[in-house]
């Protein structure tokens, strides 16, 4: 069991490492709002891939992935809001900074942080696709599966907030109108890159 979660957790790290929308967005966000509002946001999604993964420790992701009519909607579904997000982040960077008050900032990073991680389809499948693929035949599944989800929680949440400090520590370069544009621009291409991929690499043959 040992060997199997130590493969596990490489590939969780390999997998958090790529580029995804919760990335994209906790980067940009700590680059325009600071640390603070990027760890709310953190936390945000940190709720969502622990909710992700209760359901999937429930086989809902068996069931879904059961279903081809339902994968393939919720699979669309999740590139068609990869797209939105990329004009999102294109949009926003057009537009001056808003301030917020710091309670209202931190309560919208966390809602948008849950909500962007409970329609990334980047962890929808990994809990359907790869994380089953550990589990041990012939022992208990539940608690293992429960065991999995918590261990992805922990590395993302981890990656996660090295992204923020990073990010957040760039602010200064970032708040400027021409950066904000480049960057906005650059995070747009950077998740239409990653619909495209989510799409070609979750196709069923």
């Amino acid at each position: 069991m040992t060997s199997v979660l130590l493969s596990y957790l490489v590939t969780c790290i390999a997998i958090e490492l790529t580029p995804g929308p919760n990335m994209a967005y906790l980067a940009v966000l700590s680059a325009e709002r600071g640390r603070t509002a990027g760890l709310f946001a953190v936390a945000g999604v940190a709720l969502g891939l622990a909710l992700l993964g209760a359901l999937a420790s429930f086989g809902v992701g068996e069931a879904i992935a059961g279903q081809p009519w339902l994968y393939e909607t919720l699979r669309w579904a999740g590139i068609a809001y990869l797209v939105y997000l990329a004009y999102d982040a294109w949009a926003d960077a057009q537009r001056p900074v808003e301030i917020l008050d710091p309670s209202q900032l931190g309560w919208r990073s966390f809602r948008r942080g849950l909500v962007n991680n409970l329609l990334n389809p980047k962890a929808a499948l990994f809990y359907i696709t790869v994380a089953p693929s550990f589990v041990v035949a012939g022992q208990a599944a539940l608690p293992q599966t429960v065991l999995l989800g918590a261990l992805f929680v922990a590395v993302a949440t981890a990656i996660h907030a090295g992204v923020v400090l990073l990010a957040g520590s760039l602010r200064p370069l970032l708040t400027q109108a021409a950066s904000r544009r480049f960057l906005g621009a650059t995070f747009a291409v950077l998740l239409l890159v990653v619909a495209v991929w989510v799409g070609f690499s979750t196709a069923r043959q």
